[in-house]
């Protein structure tokens, strides 16, 4: 069934004042979602935090489940974390890294997570690699197969990267892993909320995510899904009473599932909105997202594209909600902040946040317009309007 956009504008009160091309820095939630934060605060406001919690243990529980039909995984296999960037980090500081294991990551990396890498590199001995991009300047999934040798410890990859379109082939990458028996994580920050997600197609071991983004949820959330199979052999970079049970003065034993990669003190409301936010996702079905957030976005880079004096960077042979574009004699930070101020929402991706990308390309920061399924076409066309500056 085609989307009915005017209910899902009518549950985006945002809509009503703002043109919001910033979806892949803050979605706004819908109505559902946020009557559901709503509500468990309403309960800790009257009854009391511990009380609420316990009066809201169904629909905490339901967080893992709606994640694991949400990625195709199973519930235990599903954690909560307070944002994406500390779930890449609680997945990827449990390696057992040693001197000399070379992890394999692309020019799209992000810089939390390839700052992370750097500082293992520092620590352990290990030894961070690009692998390069192809024509399209996606991940060159042959040259990442002939970089694997004895020595691979871990594929590194960002699905969506924060400074363009550009969708990395995830289960392409996931078909070499396999073969090589090399560990997969993935960065899926902007990818979850705006298209499918199949962790068992993609062949990844570790999926980490965020609420605040596509998937429409509160922000201060984030998810970490970790194959099964691995989860015993993967020791946390820190535990606390809830990752694990104290058993004695000198011992402990870790939750057997991946919630040994939780805190025991997180934002409850926020686990509630979050789960919420994923159930509103697959009500409306994630292939139906995509399909609307990529023509909406086709249709802005065509519209981008005709203006004299405006270039757009995306790259990719496969492209998604976010388009990313320069204005000639004007700065992306002044654009942003013009089009701020006839109410139209996009932000501003610099070198900083990808230093292995952007300077390679000549840039040093770009304007993102991120647009999302509540978008419309008059919208694009606006938009496109006011970057003309007609």
């Amino acid at each position: 069934m085609p989307l009915d956009i005017a209910r899902l504008r009518a549950e985006t009160p945002l809509t009503a004042h703002r043109i919001h091309f910033n979806n892949a820095g803050a979605s706004p939630m819908p109505e559902p979602v946020w009557a559901a934060m709503l509500h468990h605060l309403e309960l800790e406001r009257t009854i009391g935090g511990y009380e609420a919690a316990a009066a809201s243990a169904d629909a905490l529980e339901d967080f893992y489940r709606a994640f694991a039909d949400l990625l195709n995984g199973a519930p235990e296999e599903i954690a909560f974390v307070e944002n994406a960037t500390r779930a890449w980090d609680m997945a990827f500081y449990s390696l057992p890294l040693v001197e000399g294991d070379r992890i394999l990551t692309h020019e799209a990396e992000y810089a939390s997570n390839y700052l992370a890498l750097l500082q293992q590199a520092r620590r352990r001995g290990c030894v961070v690699e690009v692998v390069p991009s192809d024509s399209t300047g996606q991940i060159d999934v042959d040259a990442l197969e002939r970089s694997i040798d004895g020595r691979t410890k871990l594929i590194a990859l960002t699905h969506v990267p924060t400074q363009g379109g550009l969708v990395n082939p995830a289960e392409a990458v996931g078909a070499v892993a396999r073969r090589h028996g090399v560990t997969y994580l993935l960065d899926a920050c902007q990818s979850a909320g705006q298209m499918p997600l199949d962790v068992q197609a993609i062949g990844c071991d570790f999926l980490s995510g965020t609420g605040r983004k596509f998937l429409r949820g509160p922000r201060g959330t984030g998810f970490l899904w970790v194959r099964r199979e691995l989860v015993d052999r993967l020791e946390p970079p820190f535990v606390d009473l809830h990752s694990a049970e104290w058993t004695g003065p000198d011992s402990y034993r870790l939750s057997p599932d991946a919630r040994r990669f939780e805190n025991w003190e997180s934002f409850v409301a926020g686990r509630i909105g979050l789960a919420a936010a994923a159930r509103y996702a697959l009500w409306l079905g994630l292939d139906a997202i995509e399909r609307r957030v990529t023509d909406l976005a086709a249709d802005l880079r065509s519209r981008l594209e005709a203006l004299d004096g405006v270039t757009v960077h995306d790259r990719g042979a496969r492209r998604c909600g976010i388009v990313t574009f320069r204005r000639r004699g004007e700065t992306a930070k002044a654009l942003a902040a013009r089009l701020r101020v006839l109410g139209i929402n996009v932000s501003v991706s610099s070198a900083g946040s990808a230093r292995l990308d952007l300077p390679a390309r000549g840039l040093d920061d770009l304007v993102r317009a991120s647009v999302h399924y509540f978008n419309t076409e008059e919208e694009v066309a606006r938009f496109a309007a006011a970057v003309a500056g007609d």
